[in-house]
């Protein structure tokens, strides 16, 4: 039995179920405040079952982030369009961004490898610039794994009105258990879109532990993902309905290529997801 992702459906129907209507900034939501889900990877690779999550994209996001790119052209050229509408010229006006169109200010990426770094435009080289988040969380897994400081922040008071869109999943901390020799991942994340967004910060969440696990020489353990404002929006309900009556398999299982040795060399053939068997695709509109 797949207990995570009933354990996700489950909050779906409970923020339904309490019909906490608010008016948001881009629409009626249904929400609920301070909630919890965990997924143990080695139960299998938490894409859900329930619907038909689209991989590569996650994947391909993920990859831009740990490269550190805020452009999304980039993302564009590997078809992957979930960040046009944010980085659109109209979008970026109404931030009082004066960016060219496709650049989103200094995201997640630019906050990973160069956290204090000026944000000039996204064509910028910032190598050796700002606090590299990401590579001192890999030191300190393997020089002191019983640091309580591991932990990696998108949020960055000084830039937010820097940025197409402030972040969502704001803080992840990991925990390495030295004798079980697996590595847990805590995500806190301050908005979530539990349709559309949620599914693919778990999976994008869980792409990045296997890949600190990969290159400190531990197994995946647990994503712990602590959500605070948890919200389905209106144009979403039907769709969620329809995903509540559908029963969940088991998750797929992924493999990492040995080839993986560096955070600044990852290729998306690396990755390879088996057995991966799930309903068909829901659609609802995505609300920027």
């Amino acid at each position: 039995m797949n207990h995570s992702e009933l354990n996700y459906l489950k909050l779906l129907r409970t923020i339904l179920n309490r019909n906490n209507r608010v008016e948001s900034r881009n629409g009626t939501v249904l929400n609920s405040f301070g909630e919890k889900l965990v997924f143990d990877l080695k139960d299998g690779f938490p894409l859900l079952t329930t619907k038909k999550v689209g991989n590569k994209t996650i994947l391909r996001e993920l990859l831009w982030f740990i490269k550190g790119s805020t452009n999304n052209k980039e993302l564009q050229e590997k078809k992957v369009h979930i960040w046009d509408q944010n980085s659109s010229k109209e979008f970026l006006e109404s931030r009082n961004l004066n960016y060219k169109e496709g650049d989103l200010g200094p995201i997640y990426g630019f906050q990973w490898r160069h956290f204090g770094a000026e944000y000039k435009d996204c064509y910028t080289d910032y190598k050796g610039l700002g606090v590299d988040q990401l590579q001192n969380i890999i030191d300190l897994i393997k020089n002191d794994p019983s640091s309580r400081r591991i932990i990696m922040s998108a949020w960055n008071p000084l830039d937010i009105d820097k940025m197409a869109l402030p972040p969502c999943h704001v803080l992840c901390q990991f925990h390495v258990d030295t004798i079980q020799g697996t590595i847990d991942c805590q995500l806190y994340q301050r908005s979530g879109d539990m349709f559309l967004g949620v599914p693919f910060n778990i999976a994008s969440y869980s792409f990045l532990l296997c890949i600190i696990c990969h290159l400190t020489y531990y197994k995946p353990g647990k994503l712990i993902h602590i959500l605070g404002d948890c919200h389905i929006y209106e144009d979403h309900i039907i769709a969620v309905k329809q995903q509540l009556l559908r029963v969940p398999v088991q998750y797929p299982t992924l493999d990492v290529s040995e080839k993986l040795d560096s955070i600044d060399d990852i290729k998306e053939e690396y990755f390879t997801l088996e057995n991966y068997k799930s309903y068909p695709k829901l659609v609802a509109p995505m609300i920027a």
